[in-house]
C-alpha cells in the first residue's frame, strides 16, 4: 500500500499520517525517513523487509531530494535505478575508464529519485504501508502520483481559503462536538487566516472551554482567542493612523471593560509597533511581504496588516510613537496614573509628543 500524502497543507497531511498510523498494527516496525537524504538502496531494503511479529511494516519518507540547479520538472532521469548509476563508468569488459569522472556520479537527481521509487513500488511485499509526505503539490503526470493511483492512494491537502477557510472552521467545530456561530466563523476566518495548525489549537480551546454540546460565540472568541485580542489591537493603531482618535479610544475602553489587563495592551501596542518600525524600514528597503515575513519571523497575515498601516506613518513619527509607549510603560509601572488614564494620555497624544509623568 502506498500513501502519497502532497500539497502545501502540512497540517492536515500530518492527521492524515496519524490515521494511518492508527489503522495499522505497526508496533516496532516503523521506520522514518528524510527523503533528502535517504538513499534509494537503504530505501528499497526496508520496504522490502518482512515485519516482525506484525502484520505489516510502516515506511515514512518525508519530503524529497531537492531539484539541483538547471533541474527542470520532468527532466529525463540519467538512470532509472541505483544499480544503473552504481555501474556507471565502466568500459567494455567490465574495466573502468581512468581519468574521466562521471557526470552521473553521486546521488540521483530528483526526477530520478522519483522514478525509480515510483517503480520499486509494485514490487514492494503487501505487508508493506509506505507513505510518502511533500510539501508541495505534484502535478497528475509526477510517476509518483500515477503509483499512488495504481498501488494506493493520492491525499492532496491544500491550505483552505475563503469561503473553503470558513467551511473547514465550521466542520472542525463540528469534529470538536461543538456548534460555532457564523460571526465566531468570520472572527477567527479574517483575524487567525489561512493557519490549520493555528486555527485547530484555538478551536480545541475554545472547544474545551464551552464544553461538549455548547456553542462557540463571537463573544468567546473576543475574549479567549489571544490572536483575536492582538487583531482587535491592530484595530486601535488603525484607528490611530487614520487619526481617528475617538474611534480608538473606543477600542480601547471596550478593550479594558471585557478585561484585558492594561500592562498587557501596553505590551501588545508597543509589540506592534516594533513591528511596523521593522516593516517599514524593510519594505523602504525594497522587499515583499514575503521576504519581510521571512527576514522578521512575524506572520505573514501580520506583516500584510502591518504593511498597509505603515504607509500612513513616516521612520519618525514611528519612533516618536514607540518612545512614548515606552514613558506610558513606566507611567504604568510607577503607578503615578492610573492604567486607564495613561492608556488615555497614550491615545490622546500619540505620535505628537512624549507623554510626561
Amino acid at each position: 500500500m502506498f500513501y502519497l500524502l502532497h500539497g502545501d497543507d502540512e497540517f492536515s497531511s500530518r492527521e492524515q499520517l496519524r490515521k494511518i498510523r492508527q489503522q495499522g498494527n505497526f508496533e516496532y516496525n516503523q521506520d522514518i525517513y528524510d527523503g533528502a537524504e535517504v538513499d534509494l538502496t537503504t530505501l528499497f531494503i526496508t520496504t522490502t523487509t518482512m515485519p516482525f511479529l506484525t502484520e505489516q511494516r510502516l515506511v515514512i519518507v518525508e519530503g524529497l531530494p531537492k531539484r539541483k540547479r538547471g533541474e527542470a520538472t520532468g527532466e529525463a532521469p540519467p538512470s532509472s535505478t541505483p544499480a544503473a548509476d552504481a555501474g556507471e563508468g565502466e568500459a567494455k569488459g567490465g574495466k573502468t575508464k581512468r581519468g574521466k569522472k562521471s557526470a552521473k556520479s553521486g546521488p540521483p537527481t530528483r526526477t530520478a529519485f522519483e522514478k525509480a521509487l515510483a517503480e520499486h513500488i509494485a514490487t514492494m511485499p503487501e505487508s508493506t504501508v509506505l507513505v510518502l509526505l511533500v510539501d508541495e503539490t505534484l502535478d497528475a503526470a509526477n510517476p509518483l502520483v500515477k503509483a499512488a493511483s495504481k498501488y494506493g492512494k493520492v491525499v492532496q491537502s491544500m491550505v483552505p481559503k475563503g469561503a473553503a477557510l470558513e467551511n473547514w472552521i465550521a466542520k472542525r467545530a463540528r469534529a470538536s462536538n461543538v456548534k460555532i456561530t457564523p460571526d465566531a466563523v468570520t472572527l477567527l476566518a479574517n483575524f487567525i487566516g489561512s493557519q490549520p495548525r493555528m486555527l485547530a489549537n484555538e478551536l480545541e480551546k475554545l472547544a474545551t472551554f464551552v464544553g461538549p454540546g455548547q456553542t462557540i460565540t463571537a463573544d468567546v472568541v473576543q475574549r479567549l482567542s489571544a490572536q483575536v485580542q492582538e487583531a482587535r489591537i491592530f484595530d486601535l493603531t488603525d484607528a490611530l493612523a487614520s487619526r481617528d482618535r475617538k474611534q480608538a479610544l473606543n477600542i480601547l475602553h471596550d478593550l479594558l471593560s471585557e478585561g484585558e489587563p492594561p500592562l498587557k495592551v501596553m505590551g501588545t501596542i508597543t509589540s506592534q509597533v516594533r513591528s511596523l518600525l521593522l516593516v517599514k524600514e524593510l519594505s523602504q528597503k525594497g522587499m515583499r511581504s514575503a521576504q519581510i515575513a521571512s527576514t522578521t519571523g512575524l506572520a505573514p497575515f501580520i506583516v500584510e496588516k502591518a504593511l498597509r498601516q505603515v504607509a500612513n506613518f513616516s521612520i519618525t513619527q514611528l519612533e516618536t510613537v514607540y518612545h512614548q509607549l515606552l514613558e506610558t510603560d513606566a507611567t504604568l509601572k510607577r503607578s503615578r496614573l492610573t492604567p486607564e488614564m495613561a492608556l488615555d494620555l497614550l491615545i490622546v497624544n500619540f505620535g505628537i509628543s512624549p507623554i510626561g509623568a
